[in-house]
Protein backbone atom coordinates (compact mmCIF):
# COMPACT_ATOMS: atom_id res chain seq x y z
CA UNK A 1 0.00 0.00 0.00
CA UNK A 2 2.88 2.37 1.08
CA UNK A 3 4.69 1.83 -2.21
CA UNK A 4 1.81 2.35 -4.47
CA UNK A 5 1.36 5.80 -2.57
CA UNK A 6 5.37 6.69 -2.84
CA UNK A 7 4.61 5.98 -6.47
CA UNK A 8 1.80 8.31 -7.36
CA UNK A 9 3.25 10.74 -5.91
CA UNK A 10 6.49 10.64 -7.75
CA UNK A 11 4.64 10.08 -10.31
CA UNK A 12 2.58 13.38 -10.14
CA UNK A 13 6.20 14.50 -8.89
CA UNK A 14 7.39 14.00 -12.40
CA UNK A 15 4.17 14.79 -14.07
CA UNK A 16 4.73 18.72 -12.73
CA UNK A 17 8.06 18.69 -13.78
CA UNK A 18 7.70 17.54 -17.78
CA UNK A 19 4.67 20.29 -17.74
CA UNK A 20 7.29 23.07 -16.17
CA UNK A 21 10.19 22.43 -18.49
CA UNK A 22 7.54 22.08 -21.72
CA UNK A 23 5.95 25.33 -20.41
CA UNK A 24 9.96 26.97 -20.24
CA UNK A 25 10.54 25.70 -23.79
CA UNK A 26 8.23 27.63 -25.88
CA UNK A 27 10.00 30.33 -27.78
CA UNK A 28 9.12 33.93 -26.80
CA UNK A 29 7.65 35.32 -30.14
CA UNK A 30 8.94 38.80 -31.24
CA UNK A 31 8.99 41.38 -33.79
CA UNK A 32 10.52 40.00 -37.42
CA UNK A 33 10.94 43.91 -38.47
CA UNK A 34 12.69 46.54 -35.93
CA UNK A 35 13.63 49.95 -37.14
CA UNK A 36 16.01 50.82 -33.89
CA UNK A 37 16.47 54.52 -35.23
CA UNK A 38 12.63 54.68 -34.70
CA UNK A 39 12.65 52.89 -31.61
CA UNK A 40 14.71 55.89 -29.96
CA UNK A 41 13.21 57.98 -28.08
CA UNK A 42 11.61 58.61 -24.93
CA UNK A 43 8.93 55.65 -23.91
CA UNK A 44 6.66 56.12 -20.98
CA UNK A 45 6.35 52.76 -18.65
CA UNK A 46 2.22 52.74 -18.76
CA UNK A 47 2.65 49.42 -16.67
CA UNK A 48 5.01 46.60 -15.33
CA UNK A 49 5.90 43.48 -13.54
CA UNK A 50 7.01 44.28 -9.97
CA UNK A 51 10.63 44.30 -9.78
CA UNK A 52 13.24 45.03 -7.32
CA UNK A 53 14.72 47.87 -9.19
CA UNK A 54 11.94 49.57 -10.01
CA UNK A 55 9.98 49.39 -6.81
CA UNK A 56 8.71 52.65 -5.28
CA UNK A 57 9.18 54.72 -8.54
CA UNK A 58 6.06 56.58 -10.89
CA UNK A 59 6.39 58.41 -13.82
CA UNK A 60 9.13 56.18 -15.08
CA UNK A 61 10.67 56.66 -18.56
CA UNK A 62 12.84 54.89 -20.80
CA UNK A 63 14.74 56.94 -23.39
CA UNK A 64 16.91 55.08 -26.17
CA UNK A 65 19.43 56.76 -27.72
CA UNK A 66 21.38 55.44 -30.56
CA UNK A 67 25.64 55.31 -30.23
CA UNK A 68 27.74 56.17 -33.58
CA UNK A 69 28.78 51.86 -32.25
CA UNK A 70 25.61 50.79 -32.93
CA UNK A 71 24.65 50.16 -29.44
CA UNK A 72 21.91 51.99 -27.41
CA UNK A 73 21.93 54.20 -24.73
CA UNK A 74 19.83 53.73 -21.84
CA UNK A 75 18.50 56.19 -19.38
CA UNK A 76 15.36 54.71 -17.19
CA UNK A 77 14.52 57.23 -14.74
CA UNK A 78 11.85 57.31 -12.26
CA UNK A 79 10.25 59.62 -9.18
CA UNK A 80 10.38 58.19 -5.60
CA UNK A 81 6.78 57.33 -4.72
CA UNK A 82 7.81 58.67 -1.07
CA UNK A 83 9.90 61.53 -1.80
CA UNK A 84 8.55 62.56 -5.05
CA UNK A 85 11.65 65.38 -5.12
CA UNK A 86 14.03 62.77 -5.83
CA UNK A 87 14.60 61.16 -9.40
CA UNK A 88 16.12 57.24 -9.30
CA UNK A 89 18.35 56.78 -12.35
CA UNK A 90 19.88 54.29 -13.62
CA UNK A 91 22.38 54.42 -17.45
CA UNK A 92 23.16 51.34 -19.25
CA UNK A 93 23.60 49.70 -22.93
CA UNK A 94 21.41 47.82 -25.08
CA UNK A 95 22.16 45.69 -28.32
CA UNK A 96 20.92 43.22 -30.90
CA UNK A 97 23.48 40.10 -30.38
CA UNK A 98 21.95 38.89 -33.96
CA UNK A 99 20.33 40.56 -36.94
CA UNK A 100 18.52 37.56 -37.80
CA UNK A 101 16.16 38.41 -34.19
CA UNK A 102 16.06 42.34 -34.06
CA UNK A 103 13.00 42.20 -31.38
CA UNK A 104 15.86 40.19 -28.91
CA UNK A 105 18.20 42.70 -27.73
CA UNK A 106 20.17 42.51 -24.49
CA UNK A 107 20.35 45.30 -21.94
CA UNK A 108 23.17 45.24 -19.60
CA UNK A 109 23.67 48.12 -16.98
CA UNK A 110 26.09 45.81 -14.81
CA UNK A 111 28.70 44.72 -17.15
CA UNK A 112 29.13 41.85 -17.93
CA UNK A 113 25.60 41.06 -17.16
CA UNK A 114 22.89 41.63 -19.17
CA UNK A 115 19.11 40.80 -19.46
CA UNK A 116 17.02 40.00 -22.33
CA UNK A 117 14.76 42.87 -23.76
CA UNK A 118 12.61 40.84 -26.59
CA UNK A 119 10.33 43.77 -28.38
CA UNK A 120 6.78 41.03 -28.33
CA UNK A 121 4.34 43.74 -29.88
CA UNK A 122 4.64 47.09 -31.18
CA UNK A 123 2.26 49.97 -32.70
CA UNK A 124 2.83 50.40 -36.48
CA UNK A 125 3.84 54.13 -35.79
CA UNK A 126 6.01 53.06 -32.76
CA UNK A 127 2.89 54.54 -30.45
CA UNK A 128 3.20 51.45 -28.30
CA UNK A 129 5.72 48.61 -27.44
CA UNK A 130 5.69 45.48 -25.55
CA UNK A 131 8.54 44.39 -23.77
CA UNK A 132 9.16 41.16 -22.07
CA UNK A 133 11.59 38.61 -21.26
CA UNK A 134 11.68 35.16 -22.53
CA UNK A 135 11.22 33.32 -18.69
CA UNK A 136 8.31 35.32 -18.70
CA UNK A 137 9.97 37.11 -15.32
CA UNK A 138 9.59 40.47 -16.69
CA UNK A 139 7.09 42.11 -18.42
CA UNK A 140 6.36 46.07 -19.40
CA UNK A 141 3.68 48.01 -21.89
CA UNK A 142 5.55 51.48 -22.84
CA UNK A 143 3.91 54.14 -24.79
CA UNK A 144 5.41 57.12 -26.29
CA UNK A 145 2.67 59.04 -24.55
CA UNK A 146 2.06 59.20 -20.28
CA UNK A 147 -0.86 57.47 -20.93
CA UNK A 148 -2.98 54.87 -23.56
CA UNK A 149 -6.47 54.03 -24.51
CA UNK A 150 -7.60 51.26 -22.12
CA UNK A 151 -8.96 49.23 -25.21
CA UNK A 152 -4.99 48.91 -25.85
CA UNK A 153 -3.79 47.84 -23.03
CA UNK A 154 -6.49 45.34 -23.14
CA UNK A 155 -5.29 44.15 -26.17
CA UNK A 156 -1.49 44.61 -25.25
CA UNK A 157 -2.74 42.39 -22.02
CA UNK A 158 -4.45 39.97 -24.64
CA UNK A 159 -1.01 39.22 -26.36
CA UNK A 160 0.80 38.84 -23.28
CA UNK A 161 -0.86 36.10 -21.91
CA UNK A 162 -1.19 34.84 -25.64
CA UNK A 163 2.88 34.67 -24.93
CA UNK A 164 2.57 32.94 -21.44
CA UNK A 165 2.60 36.18 -19.39
CA UNK A 166 -0.10 36.59 -16.04
CA UNK A 167 -1.51 39.62 -17.10
CA UNK A 168 -2.83 39.83 -13.62
CA UNK A 169 0.86 40.25 -12.80
CA UNK A 170 0.99 44.48 -14.49
CA UNK A 171 0.73 47.03 -12.41
CA UNK A 172 -0.76 50.38 -13.38
CA UNK A 173 2.40 52.81 -13.16
CA UNK A 174 1.74 56.74 -12.36
CA UNK A 175 2.69 59.15 -14.81
CA UNK A 176 1.50 62.66 -13.28
CA UNK A 177 4.97 63.96 -12.51
CA UNK A 178 4.68 66.99 -15.35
Amino acid sequence: MMKNYIKTILLIALGSLVLTACKDAQPLKTVGTLDIEKYTGKWYEIARFPNRFEKGLKCVTATYTLKENGKIEVLNQGVKIDNPSKIEQSKGSAWIPDATYPGQLKVSFFWPFAGDYYVIELGDTYQYSLVGSPDRDYLWILSRTPSLPENTIQQLKQIAEDNGFDPSQLELIEQNCQ
